[in-house]
């Protein structure tokens, strides 16, 4: 996932300068990307800019630098909901945090949007347990080097199994997550009751 699309995301929401943007990532948006540097969100903002996605306005501080206040234009807003509405590939690793960067900006998505991209996800999922779950994990070593193999297989083992308990705590949430929103445990908002609404007119 690039970070140009977290960015635009954050900027649609509010928009903000580089420093607030990279606080933000160090702090609540940890789990959404790591280790970004300021340098990186800089970069990222002038190549928006050039391609004509954010624009700023420039907040004069008397005795400190003077700020830009960058924010998503419209073009950028469209670049924006296309990726995060359009086809949707599971990365292979479900740690990775493209459905979570996703889900993040749900405001911007319908309930069926987001049911679409939760059912991706679990079909991705469910079939790599199906895979790999039960794979053979015995090991072959040929190597003249002292190798425990023993050692080796049994904290293999734990790993696989750490793995696997992961894997199966992360469908479980993604399937009650899936399940509150269907059966509106999560209640609607006053964007989806309006548009209720109008279609009831």
């Amino acid at each position: 996932m690039k970070l140009e699309y977290l960015l635009l995301g954050l900027l649609g929401e509010n928009p903000g300068t580089g420093y607030e943007i990279k606080k933000f990532l160090d702090v609540h948006g940890r789990f959404l990307r790591s280790n970004t540097t300021m340098s990186q969100v800089y970069r990222s903002l002038s190549t928006m800019g050039d391609r004509g996605w954010v624009s700023y306005t420039t907040d004069t501080r008397p005795g400190a630098q003077d700020a830009k206040i960058y924010q998503v234009t419209p073009e950028g807003m469209t670049v924006f909901l296309d990726w995060l509405t359009g086809d949707y590939s599971p990365p292979s690793r479900f740690q990775d945090p493209d459905l979570a960067v996703r889900l993040r900006f749900a405001g911007f998505m319908s309930r069926a949007q987001i049911l679409r991209l939760i059912d991706i996800e679990l079909d991705a999922r469910r079939e790599q347990v199906a895979l790999y779950r039960f794979r053979d994990r015995s090991r072959n070593v040929g190597s003249d080097v002292a190798f425990d193999l023993e050692l080796a297989e049994a904290i293999g083992e734990r790993l696989h199994e750490w793995g696997a308990s992961q894997v199966d705590a992360y469908i479980t949430a993604l399937e009650t997550l899936r399940g509150d929103l269907l059966d509106n445990r999560i209640a609607p908002t006053t964007r989806e009751q309006a548009a209720a609404e109008s279609m009831a007119d």
